[in-house]
């Protein structure tokens, strides 16, 4: 069905029925394989400017690997796996060239490093505990042809670590802020430079952070200009968007 509505639009083209500009924004909608358990979105690529991610936590191996399938004849590198349980990446290791991060749980088919943008970004961390999300945002950032530098535990406890790379924090095109307990260290990186600060709550802390809640608020209520806010431990989202920001202009 999706090849005939293809043919269908090219051939309006073809015999001047439909603009060329008219029939681009009508193959963006369009196709999706449908496997049943799950619809492919090939196009994906074309609205977005990056192919369809696999959120791996609820499906079995066995989907994951029919979605892989789908996707590599059209996307033959860099197949992005996020929260992709250890179990189902050995499976998958073994039908696939997987490169498999056990602290993130990040897998990638094919992996190739390519920088497609100029820039860089900076990911952050308050403290070691938060390293899971932010490698989460580092690599899902990497995978998506960006240049990343890790500045990991320089929390506000000790804040004259944070001092230390304020040299790398002002020549980054977007900086990711990943942390816990009371979440200061968005708010301090915001105030410390001129470009994008993403703030990453986690839920890292003890029984009063509430699962992240309290730098979930904390991070909202910045006063520092320029501070976004992804979700609770939502590496992925920071890095994607840190990956459309260094990439708007070249």
């Amino acid at each position: 069905m999706e090849s005939k509505h293809i043919l269908s639009v090219l051939q309006q083209v073809q015999d001047g029925s439909l603009d060329i500009h008219t029939a681009y924004e009508k193959l963006k909608l369009s196709p999706f394989e449908d496997l049943g358990y799950a619809k492919i979105d090939h196009h994906r690529k074309i609205r977005q400017g990056v192919p369809e991610v696999i959120y791996g936590a609820g499906k079995t191996a066995g989907q994951i690997e029919g979605i892989v399938n789908a996707l590599l004849p059209q996307c033959p590198e860099n197949i992005l796996i996020t929260r992709l349980p250890e179990e189902a990446a050995e499976y998958l290791g073994q039908q696939f060239p997987l490169t498999y991060d056990k602290i993130s749980h990040i897998g990638i088919v094919n992996y190739t490093k390519r920088l497609t943008a100029s820039g860089s970004i900076v990911v952050a961390t308050g403290g070691t505990s938060d390293i899971p999300v932010a490698e989460e945002a580092a690599l899902t950032a990497e995978t998506l042809g960006n240049q990343v530098e890790r500045l990991y535990d320089v929390g506000v406890a000790g804040i004259h670590r944070l001092l230390a790379h304020i040299d790398n924090i002002s020549k980054a095109t977007a900086v990711i802020a990943v942390a816990g307990m009371e979440g200061a260290l968005a708010s301090v990186i915001g105030g410390l430079c001129d470009c994008p600060v993403i703030a990453v709550p986690t839920s890292v802390g003890y029984g009063a952070n509430f699962q992240g809640l309290s730098a979930l608020l904390s991070m909202l209520n910045s006063c520092a200009s320029g501070v976004s806010v992804v979700n609770i431990d939502n590496g992925f989202g920071a890095g994607y968007l840190a990956s459309i920001i260094n990439h708007i202009g070249g």
